[in-house]
Protein backbone atom coordinates (compact mmCIF):
# COMPACT_ATOMS: atom_id res chain seq x y z
CA UNK A 1 0.00 0.00 0.00
CA UNK A 2 2.79 2.48 0.86
CA UNK A 3 4.47 1.95 -2.51
CA UNK A 4 1.17 2.51 -4.37
CA UNK A 5 0.42 5.74 -2.50
CA UNK A 6 3.94 7.06 -3.07
CA UNK A 7 3.79 6.15 -6.76
CA UNK A 8 0.47 7.98 -7.16
CA UNK A 9 1.83 11.02 -5.30
CA UNK A 10 4.97 11.09 -7.44
CA UNK A 11 3.07 10.79 -10.73
CA UNK A 12 0.49 13.39 -9.62
CA UNK A 13 3.16 15.83 -8.58
CA UNK A 14 5.22 15.35 -11.74
CA UNK A 15 2.20 15.92 -13.97
CA UNK A 16 1.59 19.32 -12.34
CA UNK A 17 5.07 20.79 -12.58
CA UNK A 18 7.86 21.01 -15.14
CA UNK A 19 11.05 20.65 -13.12
CA UNK A 20 14.76 20.42 -13.91
CA UNK A 21 16.22 16.95 -14.44
CA UNK A 22 17.30 14.72 -11.58
CA UNK A 23 20.51 12.86 -12.31
CA UNK A 24 20.04 9.20 -13.17
CA UNK A 25 16.24 9.24 -13.58
CA UNK A 26 15.71 7.57 -16.97
CA UNK A 27 11.91 7.26 -16.59
CA UNK A 28 11.42 10.99 -15.92
CA UNK A 29 14.45 12.85 -17.27
CA UNK A 30 12.79 16.23 -16.54
CA UNK A 31 11.99 15.43 -12.88
CA UNK A 32 13.44 16.88 -9.69
CA UNK A 33 12.41 15.97 -6.17
CA UNK A 34 10.64 18.79 -4.35
CA UNK A 35 10.34 16.79 -1.13
CA UNK A 36 11.70 13.51 0.15
CA UNK A 37 11.04 12.75 3.81
CA UNK A 38 9.65 10.24 6.26
CA UNK A 39 8.68 12.86 8.87
CA UNK A 40 6.19 15.72 9.20
CA UNK A 41 7.14 19.36 9.75
CA UNK A 42 6.91 18.79 13.52
CA UNK A 43 9.06 15.63 13.32
CA UNK A 44 6.29 13.02 13.52
CA UNK A 45 6.97 9.79 11.62
CA UNK A 46 4.68 9.52 8.60
CA UNK A 47 2.21 6.68 9.16
CA UNK A 48 -0.36 5.59 6.62
CA UNK A 49 -3.85 4.47 7.70
CA UNK A 50 -4.26 0.72 7.52
CA UNK A 51 -8.04 0.59 8.01
CA UNK A 52 -9.07 0.39 4.36
CA UNK A 53 -7.99 0.43 0.73
CA UNK A 54 -5.62 3.25 -0.22
CA UNK A 55 -7.33 6.46 -1.27
CA UNK A 56 -5.57 9.63 -2.47
CA UNK A 57 -7.28 13.02 -2.68
CA UNK A 58 -5.60 16.01 -4.36
CA UNK A 59 -7.13 19.43 -3.69
CA UNK A 60 -6.34 23.06 -4.27
CA UNK A 61 -7.02 24.77 -0.94
CA UNK A 62 -7.56 28.54 -1.03
CA UNK A 63 -7.33 30.70 2.09
CA UNK A 64 -8.53 34.27 1.39
CA UNK A 65 -6.55 37.28 2.67
CA UNK A 66 -7.14 38.08 6.33
CA UNK A 67 -8.64 34.68 7.20
CA UNK A 68 -7.55 31.58 9.08
CA UNK A 69 -8.45 27.93 9.20
CA UNK A 70 -10.07 26.25 12.19
CA UNK A 71 -7.74 24.50 14.64
CA UNK A 72 -7.42 21.02 13.18
CA UNK A 73 -5.40 17.84 12.71
CA UNK A 74 -5.02 15.45 9.80
CA UNK A 75 -6.11 11.83 9.99
CA UNK A 76 -3.85 10.92 7.08
CA UNK A 77 -0.46 12.08 5.74
CA UNK A 78 -0.77 15.39 3.87
CA UNK A 79 1.75 16.59 1.29
CA UNK A 80 1.42 20.37 0.84
CA UNK A 81 2.91 22.59 -1.87
CA UNK A 82 2.42 26.36 -1.65
CA UNK A 83 1.33 27.71 -5.04
CA UNK A 84 0.82 31.36 -4.05
CA UNK A 85 0.69 33.65 -1.03
CA UNK A 86 2.34 33.26 2.36
CA UNK A 87 0.87 30.85 4.89
CA UNK A 88 1.69 31.12 8.59
CA UNK A 89 0.92 28.00 10.62
CA UNK A 90 0.62 27.95 14.40
CA UNK A 91 1.54 24.52 15.79
CA UNK A 92 0.94 25.52 19.43
CA UNK A 93 3.78 24.27 21.64
CA UNK A 94 5.65 23.13 18.48
CA UNK A 95 6.01 26.75 17.31
CA UNK A 96 5.02 28.75 14.24
CA UNK A 97 6.25 28.46 10.67
CA UNK A 98 5.78 30.44 7.48
CA UNK A 99 5.50 28.87 4.05
CA UNK A 100 6.02 30.65 0.73
CA UNK A 101 5.40 29.80 -2.95
CA UNK A 102 7.47 26.76 -3.91
CA UNK A 103 7.69 25.39 -0.35
CA UNK A 104 6.80 21.69 -0.03
CA UNK A 105 6.23 19.88 3.25
CA UNK A 106 4.48 17.01 5.00
CA UNK A 107 1.96 18.63 7.33
CA UNK A 108 1.59 17.76 11.01
CA UNK A 109 -0.90 14.97 11.68
CA UNK A 110 -1.43 14.53 15.45
CA UNK A 111 -0.42 18.10 16.38
CA UNK A 112 -3.35 20.52 16.38
CA UNK A 113 -2.60 23.54 14.20
CA UNK A 114 -4.19 26.36 12.21
CA UNK A 115 -3.17 28.27 9.11
CA UNK A 116 -3.36 32.05 8.85
CA UNK A 117 -3.24 34.25 5.75
CA UNK A 118 -2.22 37.68 7.03
CA UNK A 119 -1.20 38.81 3.54
CA UNK A 120 -3.03 40.69 0.83
CA UNK A 121 -3.39 37.85 -1.69
CA UNK A 122 -5.06 34.44 -1.45
CA UNK A 123 -2.93 31.54 -0.26
CA UNK A 124 -3.29 28.60 -2.67
CA UNK A 125 -2.05 25.18 -1.60
CA UNK A 126 -1.83 21.94 -3.54
CA UNK A 127 -2.88 19.47 -0.83
CA UNK A 128 -2.43 15.74 -1.47
CA UNK A 129 -3.99 13.57 1.23
CA UNK A 130 -2.58 10.02 1.24
CA UNK A 131 -5.14 8.02 3.15
CA UNK A 132 -7.53 5.14 3.09
CA UNK A 133 -11.20 4.84 2.18
CA UNK A 134 -13.21 6.10 5.14
CA UNK A 135 -10.26 7.85 6.84
CA UNK A 136 -10.82 11.54 7.59
CA UNK A 137 -8.45 13.93 5.82
CA UNK A 138 -9.15 16.75 8.28
CA UNK A 139 -10.16 16.27 11.91
CA UNK A 140 -11.51 19.05 14.15
CA UNK A 141 -10.54 18.05 17.71
CA UNK A 142 -13.03 18.64 20.53
CA UNK A 143 -12.52 21.86 22.44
Amino acid sequence: MKANVLAILTISTLSLFTLPARAGDAAYPEARDILSTGRSVVDEPIQYPADGPAHVTASIVTIPPGTETAWHQHGVPLFAYILSGTLSVDYGAKGRRSYHPGDAFMEAMAVTHRGVNAGGEPVRILAVYMGAEGAANVVIPPH
